[in-house]
């Protein structure tokens, strides 16, 4: 079977792209959506948490359930497990039974306790600063069987899809409102430059310096300096206008 991402997954995930009000309220649905696809396709309950690793260091942003959050949590107090493998070596990692994996005693004895029995990480890159992985727990041993693993995978790859999406619209957005900010600086900048002009009856160029020379004295930014004249002028904020 195929791990490529199914359109149905990447549509409800947009879906959910588009619905969330931040990214932690899109992860929360993403990780919800995860663990109903593995779950029809194990044919059992399936919970899923999400990692993401930022700075090298991996935290839990959501998960399908609160007892998904606190398995993930278990993981990353013993410090490793398929979830952390997965992020690091950027590979599937499964724990099939929890009762003869002899990799982390200490996360299967912790699994076995919490009514775990095996576990699947699944990373997703996200950008070269950033990664993430799905983290599914099942209560049974060897519930990931190849079919479940592929489709756990297939998820995965909708998902990253998605992240990636996720990434380039917010990079957009910051983008427009750097651009946004500029613009507004250069509005108070030219606007004070008027009133220099004005009061002094001098070129805009000799204005330019005079409001340079004022922010290098008082050791504050130019368009600080600039807002400041613009506003106690008007006395209003400085705003930019932006034909539709």
């Amino acid at each position: 079977m195929s791990n490529s991402p199914d359109n149905e997954s990447i549509a409800q995930l947009q879906g959910i792209l588009v619905g969330a009000e931040d990214g932690v309220e899109f992860l929360s649905g993403l990780s919800g959506l995860a663990a109903a696809a593995v779950s029809e396709a194990a044919g059992d309950a399936i919970e899923c948490a999400v990692t993401v690793k930022l700075r090298r260091r991996p935290t839990t942003v959501a998960g399908s359930s609160d007892r998904a959050v606190g398995l993930d949590h278990i993981e990353q107090a013993v410090g490793d497990g398929p979830c952390m493998r997965a992020l690091r070596e950027m590979s599937p990692v499964i724990i099939d039974d929890v009762a003869s994996d002899s990799r982390w005693p200490e996360l299967t004895r912790r699994f076995a306790e919490a009514g775990i029995y095996s576990s699947l990480g699944v990373p997703l890159e996200i950008s070269s600063e950033a990664s993430a992985a799905l983290n599914f727990f099942a209560t049974r041993p060897g519930v990931f069987t190849p079919n479940v693993y592929d489709k756990a995978v297939g998820f995965g790859a909708a998902a990253h899809s998605t992240l990636h999406l996720s990434v380039r619209i917010k990079t957009a957005e910051n983008r427009a409102e750097d651009l946004e900010a500029a613009m507004e600086h250069r509005t108070a900048i030219n606007l004070a430059c008027g009133v220099i002009m004005a009061q002094n009856r001098c070129s805009q160029s000799e204005a330019m310096e005079i409001l340079t020379k004022v922010s290098s004295n008082r050791n504050r930014k130019l368009r600080d300096v600039a807002t400041e004249l613009v506003e106690q002028l008007q006395g209003t904020s400085v705003q930019t206008h932006f034909d539709a």
